[in-house]
């Protein structure tokens, strides 16, 4: 089983997100591998600028094989069962490892969107992205408990 990825841009500066951060990802490898990448923070105070340097640090963590999930406000989201679906899927595809992408402050430059294979969005709100961080770990370590059969989902 190839391990989940999840890539994300910059550290997490707040100390409880990082806390929960931390939780939810441990809660992840309990049922499954999973590694967390983090991308460098682009240094350029123009937001495009930004995320184009961002990018290069996200599309270089890629694997070229990798399934790439990219949290985006113009994505649809998914009711939590959805969501486990969609990762035992990708888990259990020998060829292609699951990899989701989150963004910094400024979002994700258009490099990484076309290189999604799904876009996916955490509900109709927009977050912010240390928020959106702990709510993505959150919502996979419920998917993995889902495909486990354990009774954190109920």
């Amino acid at each position: 089983m190839k391990p989940l990825r999840l890539i994300a841009v910059g550290q997490v500066r707040t100390p409880y997100f990082r806390e929960a951060c931390a939780h939810y990802l441990t809660a992840v490898r309990r049922y499954l591998p999973a590694e967390e990448i983090l991308a460098r923070d682009g240094k350029s105070a123009d937001p495009a600028r930004r995320k184009a340097e961002e990018a290069k640090a996200v599309l270089a963590a890629l694997a070229p094989r990798d399934f790439v999930v990219v949290l985006d406000e113009h994505g649809p989201s998914l009711p939590s069962t959805e969501l486990a679906a969609l990762l035992k899927k990708r888990i259990e595809d020998p060829g292609r490892a699951p990899a989701f992408v989150i963004g910094g402050p400024f979002g994700l430059d258009k490099a990484v969107l076309d290189r999604a294979d799904r876009l996916l969005a955490l509900g109709p709100g927009t977050l912010p992205h240390e928020l959106a961080r702990v709510v993505l770990y959150e919502q996979l370590y419920r998917a993995a408990s889902i495909n486990a059969g354990a009774p954190y989902h109920h």
